[in-house]
């Protein structure tokens, strides 16, 4: 057995002294490889955490060793309300307690062996990084992206802020509480600053165009972003000389409509609120969700305005009901309800007894008007079209585009986060502070009952003269959103001695032209929505003042699975399922765990925690030295003149599956590649050379980096910072594949070759993805699929 403290701590002490891992300008191929950064919690990392920097870190020992500069950075999103939280419970400053985390988590992926370049280490609380967010914020308000508005917001009084709706959920009364504390949320107007997302909801989703993404994390983009191509149509009010504006992508069934359901914030709704029930249901309404009130899975709810519109071709009274379903943020927050052509319209008719029009008939799998005039007998897409042209013509119906998405709440009434370049005068006239607005030491950060952060409590800090007026300063912090906006640039930017290059200047531009995009992004599922959009947001607008010269940030992004605890269950305190990285590095070492973690299976699945198979990996680690030890130690094993044919081939191979493997993130794989060629090595009684384990060494070293540096040594070679990756001759490599005929309706339409790997599902797959099996069973139901191993795959279709 190898002694795994003594030799991982050898490896991580020389790293740290020679840089190793420095981001150098050295060739002209780049690679960006980044991790979604951390918040430094007081829990400090639990072997889930590992998972993605093992991922990230193999791509980039991988890139060094094939001649790329690579930057692999990491820092802390250390701003937030898990930080201010404590504090206030256990009487701490959020600072001191913070940077203590930092230490802690610092040490622990130290101790895991991650190859980054800790010099670039950026931390959001730091005035030196922030003075940069409070310039693109700056940059945002003078391009008219920034402004306050007065805004329903999820608002928590237990903890005196505004909440995210991710940091929202419904405990199991059906109630909205704060996911931090499980504290009761009310929805409540009050004056935030908003940034215009909306402005950029096209650009978004074009941008998704270009990019390599997971097709699940697309569509949920989409969807966030929520693109409707339709029409506003125009209602006129019973007995009024107003109107009410309808959005509709179906103008096709204008004439099913039965009743107009209006969003609880409309205007419309305002002059109502004399009415008790009316005011009773937007009380109720304010303790829902934006979420909530669009789910297919709970019952709709509404009350009826006694309010009448006037259908504009029939000239029918339609009814004007409040519906909890309707978002005033989407289209013109009234929407026509049309039973025979929404499923929730339909629910919401039957539930108070409205109106259902029969106006869709299906015919040749097609859907046809009924019951609408001259439309009738029509296609619904041929009379969507002279629907359109005849209301057009009366000014009723225009062509509108509309977007799900809202504008991005970017205020927090919290102490522990960005304070706002911003002051007012006594008009409340908005002012931009020319240098950077640092956050003050203040020993009460408890939340004001007032709505207003802590901040406002500062009175010296709060007021100032300037010019013989008196100016307050804003007094609300910034979202952890802002620094995770933009904090992959910083890296980019952050200099040896601690400081930044100005976001804005030529030179910055330069190192942008060459670093960006990200060229590889991985983490958790948990960020597809809220960070990637918003950063893709921020990317995209500094691009258009062109202080960036790519419109998106990150190229390829990939989110890891989750790994579960032993019993199968997500890893929590309270299951007490955890495991600490900590533990399993100081039993079996962190090249064990770093292995193990990438064997478990493919990156993107979830896994659960096995600890047989860790201590599977030890063992197989201890085999792996002990054969390498014995060839290394005995010089009577090696013979120049010893060329085993089979064993050549195994070695080439290996180099040529292990970086194919890596390429395509295939991790597991790779590390069974490397298996096969121990297994192989245990077989042969001599060697011709050392190359064979000089390679392998170096392939197992984004996978086990200080055990494939001990090797190394061992092998009198130096240290991986100066090895390159191996390369194969094709020549060598012999083909062990059998050729398997896929048989589909007793006729062969396709011949497959059977690797080693290969089992049964793989070989399915293969058949199932050949362009010639395809065109044989397309849109038809597979009844049976057989197997004979090594001889044929059957199919039979109906």
């Amino acid at each position: 057995m190898y002694n795994h403290k003594k030799i991982e701590k050898k490896w991580q002490d020389i790293w740290e002294k020679t840089k190793a891992f420095k981001t150098t300008d050295k060739s002209k191929e780049k690679y960006y490889v980044l991790d979604m950064f951390p918040y430094p919690s007081a829990s400090g990392l639990h072997v889930g955490h590992p998972e993605g920097y093992t991922a990230t870190d193999i791509v980039a020992r991988y890139k060094r060793l094939k001649g790329f500069d690579v930057l692999h950075p990491i820092g802390w999103d250390a701003f937030g309300l898990p930080a201010e939280q404590y504090a206030i419970k256990t009487g701490n400053h959020p600072a001191p307690f913070t940077q203590k985390n930092i230490k802690e988590f610092t040490r622990q992926l130290k101790s895991l062996g991650f190859s980054y370049d800790w010099d670039k280490t950026i931390d959001t609380t730091d005035p030196k990084f922030y003075k940069w967010t409070q310039w693109i914020f700056k940059k945002l308000y003078e391009n008219n992206l920034a402004e306050i508005k007065e805004i329903d917001v999820n608002w928590c009084q237990e903890l005196g802020t505004v909440l995210a709706n991710e940091e929202v959920v419904v405990n199991e009364k059906g109630e909205r509480v704060s996911e931090r504390g499980n504290f009761p949320v009310v929805r409540k107007p009050m004056k935030q600053w908003v940034l215009k997302i909306t402005e950029y909801a096209e650009k978004l989703l074009e941008g998704l165009k270009n990019v390599d993404f997971p097709e699940s994390l697309k569509t949920l983009q989409e969807n966030w972003i929520g693109k409707s191509t339709g029409h506003n149509v125009v209602f006129k009010i019973e007995n009024s000389n107003e109107t009410i504006k309808v959005f509709t992508t179906r103008l096709e069934t204008i004439f099913g409509v039965s009743f107009i359901a209006i969003a609880p914030e409309h205007d419309l709704v305002k002059s109502l609120l004399s009415n008790k029930k009316i005011k009773e249901f937007i009380e109720y309404t304010k303790t829902l969700s934006d979420r909530d009130r669009i789910s297919n899975i709970k019952e709709q709810n509404g009350i009826y305005t006694q309010i009448n519109a006037i259908h504009p071709l029939t000239n029918e009274l339609i009814p004007i009901w409040i519906a909890d379903y309707v978002l005033n943020s989407y289209g013109t927050g009234a929407i026509m309800g049309v039973p025979d052509g929404d499923e929730r319209d339909k629910k919401f008719a039957s539930k108070y007894s409205l109106k259902v029009k029969n106006i869709l008939i299906k015919k040749d799998e097609y859907e046809y008007l009924i019951n609408s005039q001259e439309f009738s007998n029509l296609n619904i897409f041929d009379a969507k079209n002279q629907i359109f042209e005849k209301m057009k013509k009366q000014d009723l119906a225009k062509e509108k585009i509309s977007y799900k998405i809202r504008d991005w709440i970017f205020s927090r009434q919290r102490y522990w986060g960005e304070p706002f370049p911003v002051y007012f005068d006594e008009n409340e006239n908005i002012y931009l502070e020319e240098n950077i607005v640092e956050l003050p030491y203040m020993e009460n950060i408890k939340p004001s009952q007032t709505g207003e952060s802590p901040l406002a409590n500062n009175k010296q800090w709060l007021y100032f003269e300037k010019n013989g007026k008196t100016y307050k300063r804003e007094t609300n912090t910034m979202p952890q959103w802002a620094g995770s906006s933009w904090y992959f640039l910083a890296y980019i930017l952050k200099n040896d001695d601690g400081s930044y290059l100005a976001l804005d200047s030529k030179e910055a531009y330069e190192k942008f032209k060459k670093w960006l995009p990200v060229d590889l992004y991985i983490g958790g599922q948990e960020h597809a929505v809220g960070h990637l959009i918003y950063s893709r947001f921020w990317h995209k607008f500094l691009y258009d003042i062109k202080v960036l010269p790519n419109q998106e940030p990150f190229q390829k992004v990939v989110n890891q699975g989750m790994i579960l605890g032993p019993d199968g269950q997500k890893m929590s305190k309270s299951r007490g399922n955890v495991i600490n990285p900590d533990e399993i590095v100081e039993e079996l070492g962190a090249d064990t765990l770093r292995v193990y973690e990438m064997f478990m299976g493919p990156l993107v699945d979830t896994k659960e925690w096995s600890v047989e198979t860790i201590k599977g990996i030890r063992r197989w680690l201890d085999r792996v030295q002990t054969i390498i030890y014995k060839f290394a130690d005995n010089k009577s094993l090696l013979d120049e003149n010893h060329f085993d044919k089979e064993f050549q081939s195994i070695w080439q191979s290996t180099i040529l599956e292990v970086s194919n493997a890596i390429e395509n993130l295939k991790f597991n794989i790779a590390i069974s590649k490397l298996m096969i060629f121990i297994n192989a090595l245990y077989k042969i009684e001599k060697i011709h050379s050392y190359k064979p384990l000089i390679d392998f060494s170096i392939l197992l070293s984004p996978f086990a980096p200080h055990l494939a540096e001990e090797f190394l040594e061992k092998l009198n070679q130096k240290q991986l910072l100066f090895q390159t990756w191996p390369t194969y001759d094709e020549k060598l490599i012999v083909i062990n594949s059998v050729k398997i005929p896929v048989q589909i309706n007793g006729k062969v339409r396709a011949i497959l070759e059977k690797n080693e790997e290969d089992d049964e599902n793989s070989l399915f797959e293969k058949a199932l993805n050949n362009q010639n099996v395809k065109k044989h069973i397309e849109s038809k139901k597979i009844n049976k699929k057989i197997y004979i191993k090594d001889k044929i795959i059957i199919f039979n279709t109906n």
